[in-house]
């Protein structure tokens, strides 16, 4: 006889497999979780009947019998997700069947501290359940910076000094009776190029994150890594150059070092309001500082790609503005300056989900760990 544990399992995952849209009926789904049709079916009539699951319609293959269709339903609840750098913060819902339906965004002023970050979590999860009837199931934080997703705590943040181990699902669940979980932003970001982006059908990816600062993401074999200390990918900390001469790596290839760079601004010029417009119209910019910023990004994707052979990294943040032209510059330069990678070249894409994607990775975080109560 299963455990209650074991029960939850095995019917959240026929929740993921079926809202993912790779399993369309009870067969594939009893394939995809290596169990019996018969376990399977009970699995399928229990979410049937508590109102997570529909059949319907029919599905005739090439042979036998028509297939009926299974599907989640969308207002059976919903998911929160919520992610947040220094500038702003981004908040979606997302309902059962994994489908986007509301986006709201506040940007923060410059004096925000980790009190006003909070208050302003908790004011948009407020404001995503007004007007909206179905339950909210799950909450997930896309928090940048180092954090320990077992406590719920965010360690800590370059760009938001009082920012030090601070108990974000502690103080959330003051305020919701959720499952809350916590998951660094770039992180969550991964989890959105799974289920919204290119990642759809990849095990193994890797988020290239400039922005403020500069990280990345790494999911191998459909798994995201993460690290003895929750630190996997804080590339930003590399000392830059790297013959060990400079600073860090973040200073200089974040998306503001990039448009004062192409921009031929100094480097303490004020950012533009609308970071992503101005490198959008620097895209076209050709000469020794296009060539510069594309040969230090080749030099960091070139490493990158020698040690995890990933079949594409993802750009995200600002510099997508820049345009497909940037990506193909950084893989020629990364083969002319690594001849190891003529035959293995880097695939560098620029993301199309824009500046919802860490909102829908952590909403996506939540959508994954929800589990039904029995």
């Amino acid at each position: 006889m299963r455990s209650p544990e074991e029960l939850r399992h095995n019917l959240s995952q026929a929740i993921l497999h079926v809202r993912s849209g790779h399993a369309t009926s009870r067969r594939v789904l009893s394939d995809a979780l290596r169990l019996s049709p018969s376990t399977t079916g009970y699995y399928v009539d229990q979410l049937i009947a508590s109102g997570h699951l529909a059949e319907s319609g029919l599905e005739q293959g090439r042979m036998g019998r028509p297939k009926r269709m299974l599907r989640t339903v969308p207002g059976a609840g919903w998911f929160a997700g919520i992610e947040f750098n220094a500038e702003r913060v981004q908040a979606v819902r997302v309902d059962f069947s994994g489908s986007q339906t509301r986006t709201l965004t506040h940007r923060l002023p410059e004096d925000a501290d980790t009190a006003s970050v909070l208050q302003e979590i908790t004011r948009l999860i407020t404001e995503l359940h007004e007007g909206h009837k179905g339950s909210l199931l799950g909450i997930g934080i896309g928090a940048p910076g180092l954090i320990d997703p077992a406590a719920g705590v965010g360690l800590h943040y370059t760009f938001l000094p009082d920012w030090r181990n601070v108990p974000v699902r502690a103080e959330l669940a003051k305020h919701f009776e959720v499952p809350i979980i916590l998951e660094n932003n770039l992180r969550v970001i991964a989890l959105a190029e799974r289920w919204f982006g290119g990642g759809r059908e990849l095990d193994d990816y890797v988020i290239l994150g400039p922005r403020r600062g500069f990280g990345i993401a790494v999911v191998k074999r459909g798994r995201l890594l993460d690290g003895q200390h929750h630190a996997t990918g804080e590339i930003g900390r590399w000392v830059w150059p790297l013959n060990g001469e400079g600073g860090e790596m973040q200073q200089a290839l974040c998306s503001a070092a990039v448009w004062r760079k192409l921009a031929g601004a100094s480097d303490s010029a004020t950012l533009p309001v609308d970071l992503r417009a101005a490198l959008q119209s620097l895209a076209q910019t050709d000469g020794e500082a296009w060539q510069g910023v594309v040969s230090d990004y080749a030099r960091v994707v070139g490493l990158l790609h020698l040690l995890l052979d990933a079949p594409a990294y993802f750009l995200h943040g600002p510099l997508t503005a820049l345009g497909p032209r940037f990506g193909t510059d950084i893989a020629l330069q990364a083969i002319r300056l690594m001849p190891a990678l003529k035959d293995m070249p880097p695939n560098i894409v620029a993301s199309a989900l824009g500046d919802d994607a860490g909102a829908l990775g952590a909403a996506s975080h939540a959508m994954e760990a929800w589990q039904p109560a029995l």
